[in-house]
C-alpha cells in the first residue's frame, strides 16, 4: 500500500518539517496492522517526494481476529496492496502533527498552500475515475485515474475496481490535503477495516469539518464514510447544516488581509454559537463562581478560562467518561497550578441536589434538558433555581419550529435519537416563564443562530435573572 507526496514549493525540503519526518532517514512506525515506512526517494531545493508504505500483515489481522471460523476471505484479499482505509488510519498515525495543523520548527508553513502531487498506486475505488472526480474536483484537484485490469494476462476478464491515481493541486495547504484523503480514501473503497461507534461521526466533522458542508457530494461523502448507519448520518448531516458564515465587520473600504479573508470564509457552527452566547451572559453577569451543567469535553469551560474575573469553574457532566475528555481537551494536567486550581470537574447529575453547585453565581445549561425525561423538568428547575439558586442562568434548547429547514428531517423527527421533546418558541416561553414566577426570576428569550421569518432560529435561549 502506497502513497507518495510530492512539492516543488522552494525550498521543497520544507515538507519534511510539516511532516515532521527527516528527508534523510528511513523512518518505521508500529501500527495495530503491520508496520507503515516513510522515506524520500527525492529531496532537494526544487522537489521533495515523501512516501508513506504500509506493510500490512494479513496473518496477523487473522490471528487478531475474534470471530470464529476459517474463511478463504481472511487470507486471499487486498489488505497488503490496495489503498483503503488502513491508510487513513496510518496517515492519522504517522503524520498526526501534520494532520492536525502542526509544525514545531517552522509553525509559519502550516497556513502556506502549496504546489502538491499525490500518488496512489492501486487505490480501491467502487465508483471508478467518475467518482474520483466528483470527490476531488470541487475541492480544487486535478485528476488523473487510469482503471488497472483485473489480469494482464487475462484482458477478456475485464477492469478490476483498482485505479492508479494522480492527484495534483496548485495551492493546498499539507492539512487540508491529509484531511481530504483521511475522510476520502475509505469513501471511495466503501469500506473500513475497523468496527464503527458514535465517534465516527467527531472524527468525520474534526477532519472534514471546515471543507465538507460545502461540498456538493456532502450527502454521498457522509452516508459512504459512516457506513450507511442512518442514525450517525442524519446526526452528521445535522451538524453540518447548522453552520454560518461568520460576518466580516471591518470597513468595507479598507483591503482585506489574507487572515481576515479567512475569517470571513470559515463556517462556524451552531453549537459554536451558542457556547460563545453562554459565554458572553457568564461574563456579563459579573459572577466569580460559574458553573457548566452538562458540561461534554468542556469546550465553554474552554472559552471561560481566559477571563480573571471566574476564581472558581466548575464543570459538570453525567458521563465520566464526557469528563475524562474534557480534562484531556482542557490539558488539565499541563495547566500553571493557578489555573488548575480554578477549575474543578466532578461527575454529578443536574437533577440531584450537590451541595458542591451550590456556590455557582451564574450556571449554563445547554442543550441539555431536551435529553431529560419530560416529567423529570421540575425535578430539574428544583435543582437549580431552588438548591443552587444562581443570580443568572442562561439554559438553550433547539427551536422545533425550525426542524422543517432540515432536508434530512421529515415530519416529527427529532434533531438527536436521545432527545426526549423538543419545543416551539412558545412552549418554551411556557415553561419558562411558570419557572420563573415559581422561583422569583426575571427570563428573557434570545434566538441563537440566523433567524428565519416564519420559522425563528435553529436553537433558543432563556436568560434567568434573580434580583435578590
Amino acid at each position: 500500500m502506497f502513497l507518495s507526496i510530492t512539492t516543488t514549493r522552494r525550498p521543497a525540503t520544507d515538507l519534511g518539517y510539516l511532516l515532521h519526518k527527516h528527508p534523510a532517514k528511513l523512518q518505521t512506525a508500529e501500527l495495530p496492522f503491520g508496520k507503515a515506512h516513510i522515506f524520500y526517494p527525492q529531496a532537494n531545493e526544487d522537489r521533495c517526494t515523501a512516501v508513506l508504505l504500509l506493510d500490512i500483515d494479513p496473518v496477523a489481522l487473522v490471528r487478531k481476529d475474534r470471530g470464529e471460523g476459517f474463511t478463504l476471505d481472511q487470507y486471499v484479499n487486498d489488505r497488503p496492496y490496495s489503498v483503503t482505509s488502513f491508510l487513513s488510519s496510518a496517515i492519522a498515525k504517522v503524520y498526526s502533527s501534520a494532520l492536525n495543523g502542526n509544525c514545531k520548527d517552522k509553525p509559519e508553513l502550516v497556513n502556506v498552500p502549496m504546489p502538491f502531487t499525490i500518488a496512489m498506486p492501486a487505490l480501491s475505488a467502487t465508483g471508478g475515475e467518475s467518482m474520483i472526480r466528483r470527490l476531488f474536483e470541487p475541492l480544487g484537484y486535478s485528476v488523473n485515474a487510469t482503471a488497472l485490469p483485473l489480469d494482464t494476462q487475462f484482458p477478456e476478464w475485464g477492469m478490476s475496481r483498482y485505479s492508479s491515481v494522480e492527484l495534483s493541486h496548485d495551492a493546498v495547504t499539507l492539512k487540508e490535503l491529509l484531511t481530504h484523503l483521511y475522510v476520502l480514501i475509505p469513501v471511495m473503497s466503501n469500506n473500513k477495516h475497523y468496527f464503527m461507534n458514535k465517534d465516527e461521526v467527531d472524527k468525520l466533522l474534526a477532519k472534514g469539518g471546515e471543507w465538507l458542508a460545502a461540498h456538493p457530494e456532502q450527502k454521498f461523502i457522509t452516508r459512504r464514510y459512516l457506513g450507511n448507519n442512518r442514525h450517525m448520518i442524519n446526526d452528521a448531516l445535522l451538524r453540518l447544516a447548522e453552520t454560518e458564515t461568520v460576518q466580516d465587520d471591518d470597513d468595507d473600504t479598507q483591503p482585506l488581509q489574507p487572515e481576515q479573508i479567512e475569517q470571513i470564509e470559515r463556517k462556524k457552527r451552531l453549537h459554536d454559537q451558542r457556547l460563545e452566547m453562554a459565554a458572553e451572559v457568564l461574563v456579563n453577569s459579573g459572577a466569580e463562581t460559574v458553573a457548566d451543567l452538562g458540561c461534554g469535553e468542556g469546550r465553554l469551560i474552554k472559552l471561560l478560562l481566559p477571563h480573571k474575573q471566574f476564581k472558581k469553574i466548575i464543570g459538570v457532566d453525567v458521563s465520566q467518561r464526557e469528563l475524562q475528555r474534557a480534562a484531556r481537551k482542557l490539558r488539565l494536567r499541563e495547566l500553571a497550578p493557578a489555573q488548575a486550581e480554578r477549575l474543578q470537574l466532578f461527575q454529578s447529575s443536574v437533577l440531584y441536589r450537590d451541595q458542591r453547585l451550590e456556590t455557582a453565581q451564574a450556571v449554563a445549561v445547554v442543550e441539555v434538558i431536551e435529553h431529560l425525561e419530560p416529567e423529570r423538568l421540575s425535578t430539574f428547575a428544583q435543582v437549580l433555581f431552588g438548591c443552587i439558586r444562581p443570580q443568572t442562568a442562561v439554559i438553550t434548547t433547539p427551536n422545533a419550529e425550525y426542524n422543517v429547514k432540515y432536508e434530512t428531517l421529515t415530519a416529527g423527527d427529532f434533531r438527536h435519537d436521545d432527545h426526549r421533546f423538543e419545543w416551539t418558541r412558545a412552549e418554551f416561553a411556557q415553561w419558562a416563564n411558570a419557572v420563573a414566577e415559581k422561583y422569583g426570576y426575571t427570563v428573557k428569550y434570545v434566538p441563537v443562530g440566523e433567524t428565519d421569518e416564519q420559522a425563528g432560529a435553529p436553537s433558543q435561549a432563556a436568560i434567568f435573572t434573580n434580583g435578590n
